[in-house]
C-alpha cells in the first residue's frame, strides 16, 4: 500500500497544436491496462465518501472492483443502475468537485480518476455493442410526459421506464439531447456518444417526439387531456443573457447559445454543410465558465488567428473546470483577466471592430463568496476584434410557464418547486435541472431528474392506489 501510485494514470490526448485545428475528441480514453492500473489505486473505503459526493449515487467502489476483475460489462451495468448517461458523465461531469473531491486518495496525492474509469466502461460496452436490458418492472400502461431531452429529461425518463411507466419525451429541436447536443462541442462530447445514450433509452421503451414545442405545438394542459398522468419539465435554460452595453446589436455579436448551436447542432464545422457562420480573425468571448471555454476553442478551430477570453475576475474565480481552462490555454486561447467590457465599437457598416474594456481590481467577497470586481480608475483600453461572443449565462425560456396556468416562477424566471426540489405549484407537474436552478452542471441536472422520477412514482401511487397489492409491487423505487 505504501508504494501505491500517488498520481492518476495519465490519459492520452491529442497534441494542442494538432487538436486546435480539428474537431476530434481531445482525450482519447484509457486502454484496458491503463484502466486496471488506475482502478488499483482505489482503497475500496468502507464509508464510501465518493458515493456521497455523486448526485446520482453511483456505487463507485463496486464498479471499480469489477474493473480490477476485468469484468468491464459488469462494471458498466453497476454504473447504469443509477446513471442513465455514463458515457456523457465520464466526459463532461465535473468529478473534481463531486465524487473525486471526496476521494480519500486525494489527501495524499491525486484522487482516483473516477470519471476516466466511468468513460472507459461506457466506451467498452459500446465497443462490444452492449444491448440494454429491458425493465424488470411490469408495464403499468400509465403515461408520463417528459418535456425536454436534455440531461434532466433523459435521466428522469430512464428511471421511470425502468419502473414500468410508458414515457414519452417531447423535444423542441429536431435532435434529442438538449444542451448536450447543441451546446457541448464535438471535441468534448462526440455526437455518436450522445446518440448511443439516447438509443439506450429507446431500448428501454422511451418514445421520443422531436420538433414539438410545448407551449406552442402542444400545451401542458393538452398533454393531460391526451392521457398523460404526470409531466416532468426539464426544458433547461436556453435563453441567452446579454450585458446591456452599447454596441451589442452590432454585426458580429453572438450569444454563445447561437454560436454553439450553429456549430454543434447545425454542423457549421463540417465542410459539406452550408450553415452560415461568421469567418473571424479576432474573437473576444466574454465570460469565464465552461460555455465560454467551449465557444473560444470552437472559434479557434474555425480559423480565428486570435481568440480572447475576457473575464472581469481573476482565474481563481473562474467557474469553468480546471481541465477546460488548461486545454484552452494549451490551444492558444489568450486570457484577458480582470477586464470588464463596457462598449462594442462598430465600423461604418455596423460590424464589430473593437471591444472597449476597463481594468478591474478585486474588492470584498460578494454573496457568491467570490471577490467583487471593481473598476480601476482611468484604465480604459481596447481590443481589436471582429466578433464578440457573449457567454455570461442563460435563463429558462418563459414559453412553458406563460402557457401553463398556476405554474409559479421566481424573479429570475426559474420554476418554483417545493422543498423536495422537484414538485411545482401545479398538481401533477414536476420539474428539475436548469429550468429550476438556472444554468448548472450536467450531473446536478441528472440528479434532479432521478429525484423527480421518484416523486412522480410516489405521486402516481398515491393518486391511483392499486386494486390488488401485486399491481404496483414491481414498481417500488429503491
Amino acid at each position: 500500500m505504501a508504494n501505491m501510485q500517488k498520481n492518476k494514470t495519465p490519459i492520452s490526448e491529442q497534441k494542442p497544436d494538432i487538436r486546435n485545428k480539428n474537431w476530434n475528441e481531445v482525450a482519447l480514453g484509457y486502454t484496458e491496462e491503463e484502466a486496471i492500473n488506475e482502478a488499483l489505486r482505489c482503497l475500496n473505503c468502507k464509508h464510501r465518501p465518493c458515493v456521497k459526493g455523486c448526485p446520482v449515487e453511483v456505487q463507485i467502489p463496486d464498479f471499480i472492483q469489477k474493473i480490477i476483475a476485468r469484468d468491464y460489462i459488469g462494471a458498466y451495468e453497476t454504473i447504469k443502475e443509477t446513471n442513465a448517461l455514463p458515457a456523457v458523465c465520464g466526459r463532461v461531469c465535473p468529478q473534481e468537485i463531486q465524487c473525486e473531491a471526496k476521494c480519500v486518495r486525494g489527501i495524499k496525492g491525486e484522487s482516483v480518476g473516477i470519471g476516466r474509469l466511468e468513460r472507459f466502461c461506457a466506451d467498452y460496452a459500446a465497443q462490444k455493442e452492449y444491448q440494454e436490458k429491458k425493465p424488470v418492472s411490469a408495464p403499468t400502461n400509465i403515461k408520463i410526459a417528459v418535456i425536454g431531452s436534455g440531461t434532466a429529461g433523459l435521466s428522469c425518463a430512464g428511471d421511470l421506464a425502468k419502473m414500468g411507466y410508458d414515457v414519452t419525451i417531447f423535444e423542441a429541436l429536431h435532435t434529442a439531447g438538449g444542451v448536450l447536443a447543441y451546446g457541448i462541442p464535438e471535441f468534448r462530447l462526440p455526437k455518436r456518444v450522445l446518440e448511443r445514450e439516447v438509443d439506450a433509452l429507446k431500448q428501454l421503451g422511451v418514445t421520443f417526439k422531436t420538433n414539438t414545442v410545448i407551449g406552442r405545438t402542444k400545451s401542458v394542459d393538452e398533454l393531460f387531456e391526451a392521457g398523460f398522468e404526470a409531466i416532468f419539465i426539464g426544458s433547461g435554460a436556453g435563453l441567452p443573457t446579454f450585458i446591456g452595453i452599447p454596441g451589442e446589436n452590432s454585426i458580429g455579436v453572438y450569444s454563445a447559445n447561437e454560436f454553439l448551436t450553429r456549430i454543434n447542432l447545425m454542423k457549421a464545422y463540417c465542410d459539406d454543410y452550408l450553415t452560415p457562420i461568421r469567418t473571424s480573425k479576432r474573437v473576444a468571448v466574454i465570460g469565464g465558465g465552461n460555455v465560454a471555454m467551449d465557444a473560444a476553442r470552437c472559434a479557434k478551430r474555425l480559423g480565428a488567428e486570435e481568440v480572447y477570453i475576457v473575464y472581469r475576475r481573476s482565474e481563481s474565480e473562474m467557474p469553468a473546470r480546471l481541465e477546460e481552462i488548461h486545454h484552452a490555454k494549451e490551444e492558444g486561447i489568450i486570457f484577458k483577466l480582470l477586464s470588464n467590457p463596457i462598449e462594442i465599437k462598430a465600423n461604418a457598416d455596423g460590424a464589430v471592430e473593437a471591444l472597449v474594456c476597463v481594468a478591474m481590481i478585486l474588492g470584498e467577497p460578494d454573496a457568491s463568496g467570490r471577490y467583487r470586481p471593481l473598476a480601476k480608475p482611468d484604465s480604459k483600453f481596447e481590443i481589436e476584434v471582429d466578433t464578440v461572443i457573449m457567454a455570461i449565462g442563460s435563463s429558462p425560456n418563459p414559453l412553458i410557464h406563460m402557457t401553463t396556468p398556476d405554474l409559479k416562477i421566481s424573479r429570475s424566471g426559474c420554476l418554483i418547486t417545493a422543498d423536495d426540489g422537484v414538485t411545482t405549484s401545479r398538481e401533477g407537474v414536476f420539474a428539475g435541472g436548469d429550468a429550476v436552478t438556472g444554468a448548472a452542471t450536467v450531473i446536478l441536472a441528472m440528479g434532479a431528474g432521478k429525484k423527480a422520477a421518484r416523486a412522480i412514482d410516489s405521486y402516481i401511487k398515491n393518486k391511483r392506489p392499486p386494486k390488488n397489492k401485486s399491481q404496483l409491487d414491481n414498481n417500488e423505487t429503491d
